[in-house]
């Protein structure tokens, strides 16, 4: 399955030029940890749950480099890039090959960024901008004819020329070795933006931001308007938002854990905003953590249990959302918010396609707004609220098209966010969400 850039910049396409919905899962630890069974069975469940990429990364953050796979197989010999382990990509290439034959694409970190900036890690760093290229081009070859699409960086900043030489030398390499079969984009570090040191270089195909886990109501949707932006236009998205269980700030005792609305808000808020796709998280699936293992970051609970929490479930509602609608001529609309669209956790965001036919707005709250709906078309509006915890709609009904109007979400629904779908009734779309 090969993977495009749409005609107009912004989106993903498959091959035959139809919608691709980036709907990601954060699997970092999966070549590093999980034996080809356990992976099996991760990925089958994913693939159940609706999701279309997994991120996962070859040499891994937890000390990848010098704790063994589930094989007992380290990546590399002597810690030297130029000399990968074969047994070790041998189970690379069956993972890869697993979640490929399930329609999944597989979102390849080479490595994690701590390899050529350590920062907080063990690192150690072993890149150079040589031995970048060298490594590139072998895992570009290797994985020339897998589904797949190339993430360099890995959550680190880049902060000093090297940096960005390592990351263009490695990026060079694998667009050489795979000659050009697939999109490259970079994984930027915590609050931070792909666009910032390489938005020009020319084998960046989208832009990612991480908007992180170091507040509680981050506000991405001003960094993809950012991105969004941007000359020349390359599609954007948040690959890493709040994870799901993941404590606040990193500080569970003070703030607590992130619940199931802190995840949902920035996932609707990214893709409102601009974004072609989003990737969840979990975090004890990121690290596919189990009782012999340390947590990282007060992770709890194993990674199958966290495979059922409540967002990984719910993410496939907001892929139908956008899917049951014309995806590829949809563009941001914060000019539909007539009244206050307010800030944190009350910020409401809106989407809609380039000609007026349709409209979602994103009540993260049970405060209502007013929406300029001149720029919506049609005498008729079908009016629909989606509910992201079921995919279903609760309430709708008509309503003949004026310049303004208040809405506000259903009362005592369960709440408390929901979606707010304004359709041209002569449009006959179909069922939203279906």
């Amino acid at each position: 399955m090969r993977i495009n850039v749409s005609e107009n910049r912004r989106f993903l396409v498959r091959e035959d030029g139809t919608p691709f919905f980036y709907l990601g899962d954060t699997a970092w630890e999966l070549f590093h940890r999980l034996t080809l069974e356990e992976a099996d069975e991760y990925l089958r469940r994913r693939a159940d749950q609706g999701y279309t990429v997994i991120q996962a990364v070859v040499l891994a953050e937890l000390e990848g480099l010098v704790d063994p796979n589930a094989n007992g197989d380290l990546p590399l010999i002597d810690l030297d890039p130029t000399r990968p382990n074969e047994a070790y990509f041998a189970h690379v290439d069956q993972v890869v090959n697993r979640a490929n034959e399930l329609g999944l694409v597989v979102a390849m970190l080479p490595t994690w960024g701590d390899k050529w900036n350590v920062k907080w890690a063990k690192g150690p760093e072993i890149f150079s901008p040589e031995n970048a290229r060298v490594f590139g081009e072998y895992v570009g070859r290797r994985y020339r004819d897998a589904d797949l699409i190339w993430v360099m960086g890995g959550d680190r900043p880049y902060e000093t020329d090297l940096h960005v030489e390592i990351t263009r030398s490695m990026a060079e390499g694998v667009r050489a070795g795979d000659g050009g079969a697939h999109l490259i984009t970079v994984h930027p570090y915590g609050g931070g933006h792909s666009s910032e040191k390489l938005h020009q270089e020319p084998w960046l195909d989208f832009n990612m931001i991480q908007s992180g886990h170091h507040w509680r109501n981050g506000e991405n949707y001003r960094m993809l308007a950012n991105d969004y932006a941007l000359q020349p236009t390359k599609p954007c998205m948040d690959a890493e938002s709040a994870y799901e269980d993941h404590p606040v700030n990193w500080k569970p005792d003070e703030l607590g854990f992130f619940n199931d609305v802190e995840v949902r808000r920035p996932s609707y808020w990214g893709v409102f905003a601009g974004g072609h796709g989003l990737t969840y998280g979990h975090h004890a699936v990121w690290q596919m953590l189990t009782l012999s293992r340390n947590p990282v970051g007060f992770a709890r609970g194993n990674w199958r249990d966290a495979l059922e929490f409540p967002v990984a479930q719910q993410m496939v509602h907001l892929k139908n959302l956008m899917l049951s609608r014309p995806f590829l001529t949809r563009v941001p609309a914060p000019d539909m918010i007539a009244g206050e669209a307010g800030k944190g956790e009350d910020h409401i965001e809106a989407t809609r396609d380039a000609d007026g036919s349709y409209a979602f707005v994103y009540f993260p709250r049970d405060r209502g707004v007013d929406l300029d709906l001149t720029k919506l078309t049609g005498d008729e509006l079908t009016v629909s609220w989606f509910d992201p915890r079921t995919g279903v709609v609760a309430q709708q009904e008509s309503m003949q098209r004026v310049a303004r109007a208040s809405f506000a979400p259903p009362a005592d629904s369960g709440g408390p966010d929901w979606v707010l779908v304004l359709d041209d009734a002569s449009r006959g779309y179909r069922e939203v969400g279906r």
